[in-house]
């Protein structure tokens, strides 16, 4: 799955190539480190970072004898620098660190750089939400609730309410991003017992993050639960858009759709077919990136200061849900940047029950000029279930009914049955979700 889907940025990221250059670099940083607090000899540092290098085929070679990742990295290293005439300062690398001193905090590094791709892609997604809700403000579409026609909307306030959610995505995910920007060089059980508080400092300084306050032998868990939980977050919000472009597309509806290129094919046997396929891809992958949040708060409860049951399951749903995240913002991007509004289907659906939708206005009109509330919804009610009976005229029906004509006059009913009326806020409301972000 994440050779079909990744893009190559995001794929680099997660490359095994990229993963041993990570750890490389907090080798090479913890050797640098101590070097300063004079625990590790300067020329030593120095000829390390010059002369490291590693093979990742030797590397995959030696680990499938040894089977321990970080000691076929370290034995790969070690070999490079031998290679080079430069056995001696060799014996510096990996010195006073354990296993996941390197491997969490290596990880990290990966996490940043998959992060600064996915808050790109959310700013590509909300700047394409703006655009469409500005271009739609006034453009004026029924509401649904239950799947029934309610009252009037615009299209507009359906594209601000997705700015609105992912204005709120964006800044958990620069919260859960920040939170993960954390290392550890606190040895085998949290303690410092071979190097010092200030080295880890030292090191995280190097590697462009923070040292953790306490860890065990690993990062805690739910730190990595969280960020999970947050890309979560927002696959159901894509998820969210992707469906009710898929429901606006249907055939009896058709307000909205998808992009459909001259070449396209919709289906084998049916010639006609524009089918919403790209949305229902992001409803599809949505469910993966989901799952794996169940797989990473599992991840949280470890045996005493570590086990090893969390790592196999990071190696997948790292880099899927990033991949998947990054892929399906650039996918959802795509879809409503191009997405095809057809504004007269809108207008046409707005009337299709001929009035019914003013049902809710006229009953509080009725009650504000007099009638006890509940007599008017029974009488607006009785004629709303005739009109839907019969596919009749609701709006003619009401202007027939001496009972409503004593209480509404004809400027009044006019009144109850006014767009206008009904959606007099909305540039309110456009005003107090967009302004406090200009």
């Amino acid at each position: 799955m994440i050779a079909r889907y990744t893009r190559p940025e995001m794929g680099a990221v997660w490359s095994e190539q990229h993963k041993y250059e990570c750890w490389l670099e907090v080798e090479l940083a913890a050797a640098e480190a101590l070097a300063e607090l004079g625990e590790v000899p300067p020329e030593a540092a120095q000829s390390l970072r010059a002369h490291a290098g590693f093979n990742l085929n030797r590397i995959q070679e030696i680990e499938s004898e040894v089977r321990h990742d970080v000691i076929a990295f370290t034995t790969a290293v070690s070999e490079s620098m031998r290679a080079k005439g430069a056995s001696d300062p060799s014996r510096w690398l990996h010195y006073g660190l354990t296993s996941n001193d390197v491997v969490d905090t290596a990880q990290a590094l990966q996490i940043k750089d998959a992060s600064a791709l996915i808050a790109r892609g959310l700013d590509g997604l909300s700047a394409a939400l703006r655009k469409l809700a500005f271009e739609h403000r006034d453009t004026v579409e029924i509401g649904r609730t239950h799947g029934m026609h309610a009252e009037p909307i615009t299209f507009g306030l359906k594209a601000a309410l997705w700015w609105d959610e992912f204005a709120r995505h964006r800044a958990r995910f620069a919260a859960a991003a920040e939170e993960m920007r954390f290392g550890k060089i606190s040895g085998a059980v949290g303690t410092f017992a071979h190097i010092g508080p200030e080295a880890e400092e030292k090191i995280c300084a190097r590697l462009g993050i923070k040292a953790a306050p306490i860890s065990s032998q690993v990062l805690s868990r739910d730190l990595h639960a969280n960020y999970l939980a947050v890309l979560a977050g927002i696959a159901s919000s894509l998820d969210k858009i992707a469906l009710e472009i898929r429901h606006l597309q249907r055939t009896e509806i058709r307000e909205a759709e998808e992009p459909f290129s001259a070449g396209q094919k919709g289906s084998s046997a049916m010639p006609h077919k524009r089918n919403p396929v790209t949305a229902e891809q992001i409803c599809g992958l949505a469910r993966v990136v989901r799952s794996n949040a169940q797989a990473g708060f599992e991840n949280v409860a470890l045996w005493h200061e570590r086990d090893i049951s969390h790592s196999s399951v990071e190696r997948v749903i790292l880099p899927d849900s990033t991949i998947l995240i990054d892929y399906l913002l650039a996918k959802t991007t795509w879809l409503i940047s191009g997405l095809v509004v057809n504004v007269d289907r809108m207008q046409r659906n707005l009337n299709n029950t001929k009035g019914l939708i003013f049902s809710g206005q006229l009953l509080l009109d009725l009650a504000a000029a007099g009638m006890l509330r509940e007599d008017a919804y029974q009488l607006v009610q009785g004629h709303a279930m005739q009109a839907w009976r019969t596919d009749g005229d609701f709006r003619q029906s009401i202007q027939a009914d001496a009972t409503v004509a004593r209480y509404l006059s004809e400027t009044q009913l006019a009144h109850a049955f006014s767009l206008e009326r009904q959606l007099k806020n909305v540039h309110a409301i456009f005003d107090r979700v967009f302004q406090p972000a200009s």
